[in-house]
């Protein structure tokens, strides 16, 4: 008979979560070298789709607490990766735009990102690999879509 522990450790939430936890951690201890986290990553990918864009826009859209934005952007500022300006349309506001090193930057941690995401899929074969991706994708889109 089953543990409780076990049936905790059997049950899907638990074992995406940990798979999740775990592929985080690998994407972020890769692109650390190029001196990012997960966020400085997100805010920097954000900024490149969206910019120029408001400082407070930005937030919204990553869902991002504005004094933790603050400080990424202090971050990738400082690094030279984007640029911070006034606002054209209300001088009030800061306008982000990613910077030619920030695009750079921002392949580089896409190549980083995307053989950390092999390496988690490795034990899986390509076949495997896109079943898995497709089901995810179904189950997300669930969830974003309730019926």
């Amino acid at each position: 008979m089953a543990s409780d522990l076990q049936r905790i450790q059997s049950l899907p939430t638990w074992l995406v979560g940990r798979l999740a936890a775990r592929g985080r951690g690998m994407v972020a201890d890769a692109i650390a070298v190029e001196g990012l986290k997960l966020m400085h990553h997100a805010v920097l990918a954000a900024t490149a789709e969206y910019g120029p864009i408001t400082q407070a826009d930005l937030g919204r859209r990553l869902a991002v607490d504005p004094k933790d934005m603050v400080g990424a952007l202090n971050h990738l500022q400082k690094e030279g990766l984007v640029l911070r300006a006034p606002d054209p349309s209300d001088r009030r506001k800061n306008a982000v735009t990613v910077t030619p090193e920030g695009t750079a930057a921002l392949t580089r941690c896409a190549a980083l990102a995307k053989a950390a995401n092999a390496e988690l899929l490795a034990p899986l074969t390509p076949d495997e690999q896109k079943q898995l991706m497709a089901l995810l994708t179904r189950l997300h889109e669930a969830a974003e879509n309730p019926a």
